[in-house]
């Protein structure tokens, strides 16, 4: 597989609500979390910068309540945010015009679950044509339930990849990385994640 490129790259920023987790949920490594988190909002801003486009979802907002204001507080002007009912956003046709509508066949994915949401729509897009990469660091599942998703996406041939190395591949050359920190000396990189 070739690097990605992010001019025929979109941004899909998968389930990552207010209270999907409940605090009652005491197999949620919370930690893990916000880490995930902290990245999904440096992996937005850091598409928004380059003109990646960014389509988020929410599952049941009115149960699960919307984007956690730090990734919402992150969105570029053209973001879309839609509700999502099928675990695969594939099989949401309003987020599939979405998707479409972006013009790209490149899909980054980021969000939860891992195993559930993230991975089906992962295999959703991949049997629909696209070319699916699953940031593994910016995707969450409690306990071993992220790696055994992991795992299910290697085993159906989907790419997954770091941050970091999404970033690399966005950015391509020590220059261009270079004159993207003097540029943008606003966005912090997450914890974790080493450039």
């Amino acid at each position: 597989m070739p690097l990605i490129d992010r001019d025929d790259c979109a941004l899909v920023i998968i389930d990552v609500q207010e209270d999907f987790y409940p605090p009652h949920r005491l197999d949620v490594d919370r930690q893990r979390f916000h880490e995930m988190v902290g990245r999904i909002v440096w992996i937005t801003s850091v598409a928004d910068r380059l003109g990646i486009p960014v389509v988020v979802t929410e599952e049941d907002p009115d149960g699960s309540g919307h984007t956690v204001r730090e990734i919402r507080d992150a969105l570029p002007a053209g973001a879309v945010t839609l509700p999502k009912n099928a675990f695969a956003v594939w099989d949401n046709p309003d987020i599939a015009a979405a998707i479409e509508a972006t013009g790209r066949t490149t899909l980054v994915l980021a969000g939860i679950e891992t195993d559930i949401c993230v991975a089906h729509s992962a295999i959703q897009l991949h049997h629909a044509g696209k070319r699916v990469a699953v940031v593994e660091d910016a995707a969450y599942s409690p306990g071993r339930a992220h790696e055994r998703g992991l795992r299910r996406l290697s085993d159906r041939g989907i790419e997954t990849l770091s941050t970091k190395e999404l970033f690399y591949d966005w950015v391509r050359t020590i220059e261009a990385a270079d004159t993207f920190h003097d540029t943008h000396r606003d966005l912090t990189v997450p914890a974790g994640v080493r450039l």
